[in-house]
């Protein structure tokens, strides 16, 4: 492995930085906050750290509407605090990595401000505009919040793109001007020290010209903006071109988030002799549990379609010089233990070190979203109001107004799926708000944090923070995780997700129980009859016979086999 892709055998860790650590007291996480918690995330044995937005921004959708992409948020601290934080982390031989929101804006930028006070301002064409009057909209998009993709601005006679809050509007990347400015923002950051970035919604960034119709898709009033935005005509153009501006001269690490992005797509952003991204962010095995309308639902996943989608994309990313992100969640998702394991009852600990095992066995750099490590679980709040995201809150008011819902079932939908699941804040300790703030929670803390905290965890030998660790160490040490073949084994089986990994020394066999009845695993050919070692397991009681292995309920196993 070429040592400037580092990236490759790393584990990066995501930090949601409003719910982390607060320092203050205000109830806010920050950026001291997560500088008193370097040393726990070293323990991990984490190799990079992602932080999401911290820029200056008026937090309609959580700091992803930037309204100063040079400045600090004044509620996480000053760029003073930042750059204490990135010394910090690079003392520690680790590295961090920005998030980078250039789809859009927040429509306090300046940029914005400017280009809605007449068309003949020089940044009116920094965001992408169309003529029209108040009673036809350009074309059928619906934005992902709720609502049309198009507000009218009264001053200019024009509407506005925005494919997500209407205080989030679309920049114009056709404009070259607009891309030498994102440019200069990257280096203003990169200059300073930081290690690279995971790119918001890139996938966007290029519409088409014509701003066709989308398709009406989970009874949504509006159509899919997707049809017309994502991996639009130019992407590819501009990505190149921000690898040879801009990537090319530093030593980084880049993720795309790539929404509605298939296999074949994603192998042109991430193909190495292509020169575009490191790797980027998919999202089908995140579809897989959504009914007809669409994410919130309470239909559950099925293993051999989650098998699928794996397997597809470990083969599809190997064949084409590709490399994959492996995640089970993020601040996006609901919890992976709720929604792929079972999270309150005592199977818990196993289930999480189950999907641990299955995900960062296979090919590509393993992201690992804060209290994961914990077994950290969607929060069952009774009240709407417990919620803050604009998303829920758009949801709740969508199935029961409009789709006629009831209200029971609106809240076990967002009980799933809501991305404040995953923006509860930290569980450090069994103390007043679980250790994470004096003050008072800008979002209500998980009501299971008594029992699910990082102080048990550590005091616990057997706990899933110290079986991530010794994933993570595994992958520093095996280096066929990182390079060796994948093959799926038995697909169609709904009880066990198996596979192997192999070179040419050495072939691994992973399986992991979803049920919570025992199965038993039959060696394929290529293992049957030769010597094997236990490399890790979460269950002491996994009884092996010669050329199989019975795995109790949510039972997960490697095994290591010399192939001379």
């Amino acid at each position: 492995m070429n040592e400037a892709e580092w990236w490759r055998d790393s584990v990066v860790y995501q930090i949601y930085p409003k719910s982390f650590n607060d320092s203050n007291g205000d109830g806010i996480g920050d950026i001291r906050g997560i500088i008193e918690k370097l040393d726990y995330l070293k323990q991990l044995g984490v190799d990079v750290i992602w932080l999401n937005p911290i820029y200056q921004s008026p937090q309609v959708d959580n700091g992803y509407d930037i309204s100063n992409y040079r400045e600090i948020a004044p509620q996480f601290g000053t760029l003073t605090d930042f750059i204490s934080l990135l010394d910090a982390v690079h003392q520690r031989h680790m590295r961090l990595i920005l998030d980078l929101v250039v789809n859009h804006t927040s429509s306090e930028h300046p940029w914005f401000k400017a280009a809605k006070q007449s068309k003949n301002n020089q940044y009116h064409d920094y965001y992408i505009w169309k003529n029209g009057n108040k009673q036809q909209l350009p074309n059928n998009w619906g934005s992902s919040f709720g609502g049309s993709t198009w507000e009218y601005v009264d001053q200019v006679g024009q509407y506005y793109l925005h494919l997500f809050a209407k205080q989030q509007p679309d920049l114009n990347w056709e404009n070259p001007k607009v891309r030498q400015d994102v440019y200069e923002i990257m280096r203003f950051w990169l200059n300073k020290g930081v290690d690279g970035f995971r790119m918001d919604v890139i996938s966007l960034l290029s519409k088409k010209p014509t701003y066709p119709d989308g398709p009406i898709i989970q009874n949504k009033a509006y159509g899919s903006y997707y049809y017309g935005a994502a991996n639009g005509p130019k992407i590819h153009d501009y990505l190149r071109e921000m690898n040879q501006q801009v990537l090319s001269h530093y030593d980084i690490m880049t993720v795309g988030e790539t929404p509605h992005t298939s296999v074949i797509e994603a192998e042109k952003y991430t193909d190495e002799r292509r020169n575009e991204l490191n790797m980027v962010f998919h999202f089908d095995h995140m579809h897989l549990d959504y009914d007809e309308n669409g994410k919130f639902s309470t239909k559950r996943f099925k293993l051999s379609e989650l098998k699928q989608v794996f397997n597809k994309w470990q083969l599809g990313m190997a064949k084409h010089h590709g490399w994959n992100s492996l995640y089970w969640s993020n601040h996006d998702q609901a919890r992976p233990l709720t929604r792929f394991g079972v999270d309150d009852t005592k199977f818990r600990i196993k289930s999480a070190k189950m999907l641990a095992t299955v995900l960062h066995f296979q090919q590509g750099t393993p992201f690992i979203y804060q209290g994961e490590e914990l077994g950290m679980t969607n929060a069952k709040f009774t009240s709407i109001d417990d919620y803050q995201d604009i998303e829920t809150h758009n949801i709740y008011q969508d199935f029961i107004n409009h789709k006629h819902l009831s209200k029971e079932y609106t809240m076990k939908t967002i009980y799933l799926k809501s991305r404040d699941n995953a923006r509860t804040p930290m569980q450090w300790t069994n103390g007043h708000n679980a250790g994470f703030t004096i003050g008072k929670p800008w979002l209500s803390v998980n009501p299971n944090y008594t029992r699910i905290n990082v102080e048990q965890a550590l005091n616990d030998k057997k706990s899933i923070f110290y079986y991530y660790q010794r994933l993570i160490k595994l992958r520093h040490s095996l280096p066929i995780m990182t390079t060796g073949d994948f093959e799926l084994l038995d697909p169609d089986n709904e009880q066990v997700f198996s596979y192997l990994r192999r070179n040419q020394e050495q072939i691994l066999l992973i399986a992991g129980n979803f049920s919570g009845k025992s199965a038993q695993v039959i060696f394929p050919t290529a293992v049957q009859n030769r010597s094997c070692k236990q490399i890790i397991s979460n269950d002491n009681h996994i009884i092996k016979n010669d050329n199989s292995v019975v795995l109790p309920a949510y039972g997960a196993v490697v095994y290591s086999f010399n192939v001379n």
